[in-house]
This record gives C-alpha cells, sequence and structure tokens, in this order.
C-alpha cells in the first residue's frame, strides 16, 4: 500500500495500533513517503530541487515537468522540444472534447466542470498513447528476440495493424504538415532517438501496404518524439491531457461569454435537426393489437430478419459493433 511498508518509518503500519490512542514521543505520526515531493513552511522541494530557486534561476514550467516526471534537469534542446509539443497540443479546434466542455458550460456550471468533462472525452488514454507505447516497445522487443531485420518485423506487425486508429499512420494528416514539422523539428534539435526512427520505418511499411494513402500523423509523432524525450506513455497522456484541458477553459469562457445563454443547459431542439419518423398520430389502446410487434422470432431467419430491421432505426444502439479485443493476443 503506498510506500507504507517503507523500512525507513519507524512503526510496522499493517501491526500498528487501532481506534484514537494518544500521541507521544515514541510513537510517529501517520505519514505518506513519497520520492516526488515534500514542502514545509519555507519550500516546495520537487525531486529535491527547491522550486522556489528553479523559477528564480530562470527554469520553466517545462523544465519542472521533467524534474517531476524523470528527476532530471533537461537540456535547453529538450526544454524547446516539450515546449513545441505542448503547443501543438494546446488546441484542437472545435473537438468532441471541447464540444462537451462547452455543453457542460452551458448547464450553468464552474470551469473546472466543463474542463474536467473534456478531459473524461478525450479519445482512448487521450489518442492512444498507452497502446503506441506497447506497440512500439513490442516491435522493439520482438525484433530482439528474433534477429530479424527491423524493417521485416515492423512490416509483419503493420499488416495485422492497418486499420487500428493506435497506429500513428493514417490519411488524417495528408494535407496537414505539424505531424511532419515535429518530427522534422526532434531532428533539428537532436533529440530524436529510437522511436522516431521506428516511427519512419513504421510509416513506410503503411504507406507499402496501404491501399490508401496514408502518412504519419499527430498521435505517431508526438508519441515517437515523447517518448524519446524519455516520458512514459502514461506519463504522456497525463501532461498533454491538462495542456489541452486549457484549450477546453478557453471555449468554456467563449460559450459563457458570447453564446447565448441557455439556463441549466435546457435548450429547445429545432425539428428541422430531427431526422427520424414524421410525426404520427397516437394509437389507441384498442389499436395497440394491430400496430404493436414484438422482438420475438420462431425461427433463425425470422430472427436474422428483424434483426436487421432494427438496425436501420438511427440511435437504437442495435447497429453498434462491439469488438472485444483479447486481452492474450500479443504483438
Amino acid at each position: 500500500m503506498g510506500n507504507l511498508d517503507d523500512p525507513r518509518l519507524r512503526f510496522n503500519y499493517r501491526t500498528r495500533e487501532h481506534g484514537t490512542v494518544p500521541m507521544d514521543n515514541e510513537r510517529d505520526r501517520f505519514q505518506w513517503v513519497s520520492e516526488v515531493a515534500y514542502k514545509n513552511v519555507h519550500r516546495i522541494v520537487a525531486r529535491g530541487y527547491d522550486t522556489t530557486e528553479l523559477v528564480e534561476e530562470g527554469y520553466g514550467l517545462t523544465d519542472i515537468l521533467f524534474v517531476d516526471f524523470q528527476a532530471r534537469i533537461p537540456t535547453i534542446e529538450e526544454d524547446k522540444m516539450l515546449n513545441y509539443v505542448m503547443v501543438c497540443m494546446l488546441e484542437d479546434g472545435l473537438s468532441s472534447p471541447a464540444n462537451i466542455s462547452r455543453i457542460v458550460a452551458s448547464g450553468k456550471t464552474l470551469l473546472t466542470q466543463a474542463a474536467g468533462s473534456s478531459i473524461l472525452a478525450f479519445g482512448h488514454a487521450y489518442g492512444a498513447y498507452q497502446e503506441m507505447g506497447k506497440l512500439l516497445e513490442g516491435i522493439l522487443a520482438r525484433q530482439a528476440k528474433e534477429g530479424k531485420p527491423l524493417a521485416e518485423v515492423v512490416e509483419a506487425v503493420v499488416k495485422t495493424k492497418l486499420d487500428d486508429p493506435a497506429l500513428g499512420v493514417s490519411g488524417l494528416m495528408l494535407k496537414d504538415p505539424m505531424a511532419k514539422r515535429m518530427i522534422a523539428r526532434a531532428e533539428k534539435l537532436g533529440v530524436a532517438g529510437k522511436y522516431v526512427s521506428l516511427m519512419k520505418v513504421i510509416v513506410k511499411a503503411a504507406q507499402k501496404l496501404s491501399p490508401s494513402p496514408v502518412d504519419i500523423d499527430l498521435l505517431g509523432a508526438t508519441a515517437a518524439v515523447m517518448f524519446d524525450l524519455g516520458f512514459t506513455p502514461e506519463a504522456t497522456w497525463g501532461i498533454l491531457a491538462v495542456t489541452r484541458a486549457f484549450a477546453s477553459g478557453a471555449h468554456y469562457c467563449e460559450e459563457i461569454e458570447r453564446e447565448e445563454h441557455v439556463r441549466l443547459g435546457q435548450a429547445l431542439t429545432p425539428k428541422e435537426w430531427y431526422d427520424g419518423p414524421d410525426d404520427r398520430p397516437v394509437p389507441t389502446l384498442e389499436e395497440r393489437k394491430t400496430v404493436a410487434k414484438a422482438m420475438e422470432a420462431q425461427t433463425p431467419e425470422e430472427w436474422k430478419r428483424i434483426f436487421l430491421e432494427r438496425q436501420k432505426i438511427k440511435g437504437s444502439g442495435w447497429a453498434i459493433v462491439e469488438e472485444i479485443d483479447d486481452p492474450r493476443r500479443k504483438i
């Protein structure tokens, strides 16, 4: 449980006294031992560095992110690269998270609520950085184990993952240079490493195997650069999710200040936004016997016919195909 088994504690947490007991000089107060930080009335210390002294010396937010997550001072080039990535990821336009932030804002909520809801609307682990991490590490581990050329291993993996949104290669950014510029920036600053190199091999294999044009997308570029900077997939998700929350806050402010106020989130829906069946009269209970239909079938063929009819009803959920990934699957 956390650090409560730390041998530096003067008591055994699991055999401690229960209930209310008087404090004395022989008994330690309950405490949480952390390798990340401590604070008192004089200072806040992160990984041994006094944060006030860091700021006074000219170090900034991105420097302290390296200190917090990697317990080290970054090089100037690494600091510039993380700044570049965070600015690129700050705003995603009118995306689903931004829309969620605005919807929650219209309900007369706090900015923190709207920003929090937007984070919950981010895609799988925010851009699937965890999936990207497993993919890249899996490729490198497989190549080391099998001893085959890297390009051969990559091609075998990509062949099974062409349609995977977590591949980092797609047709999303064929006309948008941001992803390629991020890779070029990392190379110019000298911080590109094995993950950027591996991502290039993946792009090459995908372009060879894909029936339609594809190129590196922002997921692939960001993941490769952040991993080369030394951040784990989990840290990448945490850092960039909070970064995007700032943009969600801006959407909140605009919704409150500029858009028509909706009281407690309730608004009328115009008929032109409705694309279901035309208006129709409500049948009487006597007519119910002739108009009601049940989802009951007597034969497999009849069940299939009814099921296919249900799939045509928009918003019913019948058209959703649930694909459950086998956790035992290995790259």
